[in-house]
């Protein structure tokens, strides 16, 4: 329901990458806005580094996404990322929920009562949420 999106702090071209990384995730992905968080994985090589840190985070802003330097040699932020991740998915889940509790044949502003909407939205391909 959420991609962890990792890229390698010492290689660019690993960096470079995942701007397609995320065009395949919307394009492929459960709906067209799916729940991402970015990582720039080997933050303890520093002495290895060839991505900035204000260049990542920048990228990740440009697509709204939350942006960690993590390690899997020593945990750093790790469990920061996945716990954020977990929080959209859990957010995004919650929105779906209430949609789906409204009672049936409540008609909205638009016209249409509460399951019609949610029918359209399924039929155009969206999420439903």
């Amino acid at each position: 329901m959420g991609f962890l999106l990792l890229f390698d702090l010492t290689n660019e071209q690993s960096f470079l990458n995942a701007r397609n990384w995320i065009s395949q995730l919307q394009i492929h992905a459960y709906c067209e806005n799916p729940d991402i968080v970015m990582c720039g994985n080997k933050s303890d090589l520093e002495d290895q580094r060839a991505v900035k840190e204000e260049e990542a985070k920048e990228f990740a802003e440009k697509y709204g996404i939350p942006y960690f330097e993590t390690s899997a040699a020593d945990g750093t932020n790790v469990n920061k990322a996945v716990d954020t991740l977990l929080d959209l998915i859990m957010k995004r889940m919650e929105r779906c929920v209430d949609k789906s509790w409204i009672p049936q044949g409540v008609v909205r502003s638009n016209g249409h009562s509460s399951t019609e909407q949610l029918n359209e939205d399924k039929d155009k391909g969206k999420c439903a949420c």
